[in-house]
């Protein structure tokens, strides 16, 4: 089969390699969808910079799959030929306080192995995985709703989730990437009253616009706002992974609202008295999602009408992933898709 490398240095290195055989617990799925994360620019493509759980080990790349179950191995009773799937891309040990409430992704232990990190991910024909970490995709949804889903919209909507949003919330949302738009979506799918975007890139901004994303969208300066939101929003979530985006998060949010960070990256320094304790606001850490939160968002999709891939501006081949890599890295437009035809 085919499959796709980061090497780093801005490079993807398509490669043949053996097709994979299930093992015990195990599944092979036939990727239809594998989208292109902003970690995966920051932390493989450019350079390799992570450690820890984002220490990439040459894998398969790729965090983002959905696609059709092909083959099962011994002991796989709940995933059978033929299901349309979404790959969780966190295999943890399964036995930790984390991994038992569905959060994989907070897993300690040294078996835990990111699809597309440590363990090979979606960019290739065919894909290894747990049967643990596959949730159905309803018919409802298309493979590339689910590969969004998959680490996105699972994203945006755990911090929305955390902030309990509500018709009684205006929701600012600070940076308007793929995490934003999707924020920015599932927020007026769950009654957000007004939501009001900021990034620094006009078509960024154009385009969350065009999707019904956002009401209103700015450049993020204070003066603009001041005049949009008062004395501030009752909730917000940063997915700039910016420090001033973070910071203009904060300092957006009405006194006692609360405020979600998810964009990964950035420095933060901010004066904790009058910001976050004088004003009593409730800051929450958001790292990706739960495999129990997702399924509760693949079911809500299907309910609210709403397909995830509205906000894929871009779609390519494998034998094209170099080009999907390169203009996923260049921030121009909203998400990028390696996708396979029916």
């Amino acid at each position: 089969m085919h499959a796709a490398f980061l090497p780093g240095n801005r490079e993807v290195d398509l490669r043949e390699v053996p097709d994979p055989s299930p093992g015990h617990g195990q599944v092979v799925v036939a990727t239809r969808a594998s989208t292109i994360c902003g970690s995966d620019l920051r932390a493989i493509y450019r350079e390799h910079l992570g450690e820890g759980p984002e220490a990439y080990q040459g894998v398969v790349g790729g965090h983002e799959p959905a696609g059709r179950v092909v083959a099962v191995g011994s002991g796989v009773d709940r995933i059978a030929v033929g299901d349309r799937v979404v790959v969780y891309h966190i295999s943890g040990c399964g036995q930790c306080d984390d991994c038992r409430r569905g959060y994989q992704i907070s897993c300690t232990a040294p078996t835990r192995k990111a699809y597309g990190w440590q363990r090979d991910g979606g960019h290739a024909d065919l894909l290894l995985a747990e049967e643990r970490d596959l949730l159905v995709l309803p018919d409802e949804l298309t493979f590339l709703d689910g590969a969004c889903v998959a680490c996105g919209f699972g994203t945006a909507y755990e911090a929305l989730c955390r902030l309990a949003v509500s018709g009684r919330d205006r929701l600012l949302v600070v940076g308007l990437g793929p995490v934003g738009l999707a924020a920015g979506l599932l927020a007026k799918a769950m009654g957000a009253s007004r939501v009001v975007g900021t990034d620094p890139s006009p078509d960024r901004r154009a385009l969350a616009v065009e999707l019904g994303a956002v009401d209103e969208a700015l450049a993020g300066t204070d003066e603009e706002l001041d005049a949009a939101l008062g004395d501030g929003a009752e909730a917000s979530v940063d997915c700039s992974g910016n420090g001033r985006g973070q910071l203009t998060a904060l300092r957006h949010t009405r006194r006692w609202g609360r405020a979600a960070l998810v964009g990964e990256g950035g420095q933060l320094s901010v004066d904790v008295s009058e910001v976050l304790i004088h004003r009593q606001l409730t800051v929450h850490g958001s790292w990706v999602t739960s495999t129990v939160r997702m399924g509760e968002l693949l079911e809500n999709l299907a309910r609210w009408g709403l397909h995830p891939e509205k906000v894929v501006t871009h779609r390519f081949p494998l034998a094209q992933a170099a080009e999907a890599y390169s203009v996923a890295d260049s921030g121009v437009g909203g998400k990028v898709g390696v996708v396979w035809e029916d």
